[in-house]
C-alpha cells in the first residue's frame, strides 16, 4: 500500500496557539488532527505528521527544514501533504517552504491548500501544486477532500488535467495535448476575437496577468508644515523584536515611539532582517531609519514635525499581497494621526 506523510503548523498538530508558535519540528508516528480526514480519504496509509511552530519555520527557516528532511531521510512515503493553510499567511509560507524542500529532496509529489489571499500562493504556486482553499478552517473537509482526490489520481497513475479543470492554481507550465474537438488554432482564435467583439465572454489560452497601477501622490505644498513619518523594509526594531517580526517572508510589521529621541542607539534599537549584512545598522540603526537626520530637519525648520512613530517590517520573500496588507494597515495610522508624507526606506 502507498504511503504518505503531512505536515502541519502547532495549531493544527495540536500543540497549542500562538504561544506555541516557536515549537521546534517534530515527527510523529501516526494520525495528529487533520491527518487522519486525509487517511480517510486517501487511497494510501498516513504513516507520519510532522509538525512545526510557525515562527520557528519563520525566522529559522534554514534549520527547521534540515530538521524535518533529517527526520524523514529513513521514511518510506510517496507522498507529501500540507496544510489546509487556509488564509493564514505564516502557515501558508511554512507549507510552501517545505513542500519545495521535500520535492526537491526525495521527489515524490507533494500537495498543499491555501485561500488565493494567502501570500503563499504568489510565492509557491510556481514551484508546487497548491488547491484553491478556502479563507478558514470551516473549509477544511472540502479542501482535504479535494487534495486527496488528485493525490489518489497521482497515486494511482489515472489521467490528469488542467490545473482550472483540477482545482489548483496555475503554475505557468504549458502542455501540448490533443484536443477532442481537433479545432485548429486558427479558428480558436477568431472565435475569440468575434466573441470579444461583440462583448461576449470568452477565456484566453494565454492569460495575461494584470499588473497593479497605483498612481502617484499629490506633492506636499509646504514641508515646512508638514508632518513626516518614517515607513522601512529594512527590519529595524528595538532589541527585544517586540512584535516577533520574521526575519524572511515577514508578514507582521511593528510600531514603534521615537518621542523625545534625537537618534536610535545602537544595542536599542536593531535589524532582524535575513536580506542583508545587520553589521552597519546594528551598530547605527540610523543609517537606515535617519531619526537623527529629520531632528535636524525639524531643528531647522525645514519640515514641520517628525511623527512620534516609525514603522517596521522585513522586505526579503515578502510577497507584493502581503506587503500590500500591511501597507493598507499602516495608512490607517497615518491618516488619523495627521501624517502628511511618509518616507519610505529600504536596505
Amino acid at each position: 500500500m502507498k504511503k504518505a506523510i503531512v505536515y502541519l503548523n502547532q495549531f493544527f498538530g495540536q500543540i497549542g496557539g500562538e504561544d506555541k508558535a516557536d515549537f521546534a519540528p517534530v515527527l510523529k508516528e501516526g494520525l495528529v488532527g487533520p491527518a487522519q480526514e486525509f487517511n480517510r480519504r486517501l487511497e494510501a496509509e498516513v504513516t507520519h505528521t510532522v509538525i512545526c511552530g510557525d515562527n520557528y519555520m519563520g525566522s529559522r527557516e534554514e534549520e527547521a527544514v534540515q530538521q524535518i528532511l533529517d527526520a524523514l531521510a529513513d521514511k518510506e512515503f510517496d507522498i507529501f501533504l500540507a496544510g489546509p493553510a487556509f488564509q493564514a499567511g505564516r502557515y501558508g509560507n511554512a507549507c510552501g517552504v517545505i513542500c519545495k524542500a521535500v520535492k526537491q529532496r526525495f521527489k515524490v509529489p507533494v500537495l498543499t491548500s491555501m485561500h488565493v489571499e494567502n501570500p503563499g500562493v504568489e510565492m509557491f504556486s510556481k514551484d508546487i501544486v497548491i488547491f484553491k482553499g478556502g479563507r478558514s478552517a470551516a473549509a477544511m473537509r472540502k479542501n482535504i477532500k479535494a487534495m486527496a482526490t488528485y493525490a489518489n489520481k497521482l497515486l494511482s497513475g489515472q489521467e490528469l488535467f488542467d490545473a482550472q479543470t483540477e482545482g489548483y492554481f496555475g503554475r505557468g507550465i504549458r502542455h501540448q495535448v490533443w484536443r477532442p474537438d481537433q479545432k485548429p488554432a486558427a479558428d480558436r482564435a477568431v472565435e475569440m476575437l468575434l466573441k470579444k467583439l461583440k462583448g461576449e465572454a470568452f477565456v484566453s489560452e494565454l492569460p495575461i496577468p494584470e499588473l497593479e497601477k497605483v498612481a502617484i501622490a499629490p506633492p506636499v505644498t509646504d514641508l515646512s508644515q508638514a508632518t513626516i513619518a518614517f515607513a522601512t523594509s529594512g527590519g529595524i526594531v528595538p532589541k527585544e523584536n517586540p512584535d516577533r517580526i520574521q526575519s524572511a517572508s515577514a508578514t507582521r510589521w511593528g510600531r514603534y515611539s521615537i518621542k523625545g529621541l534625537e537618534r536610535l542607539a545602537g544595542g536599542e534599537y536593531k535589524t532582524i532582517h535575513a536580506g542583508y549584512d545587520p553589521t552597519a545598522v546594528d551598530a547605527d540603526p540610523n543609517v537606515c531609519v535617519p531619526v537623527d537626520a529629520l531632528r535636524a530637519y525639524e531643528r531647522e525648520g525645514k519640515i514641520g514635525k517628525l511623527h512620534e512613530y516609525f514603522y517596521s517590517t522585513v522586505g526579503t520573500g515578502t510577497t507584493q499581497a502581503e506587503a500590500a496588507r500591511m501597507g493598507q494597515e499602516m495608512i490607517e495610522y497615518f491618516q488619523n494621526e495627521g501624517v502628511d508624507a511618509v518616507v519610505l526606506l529600504s536596505t
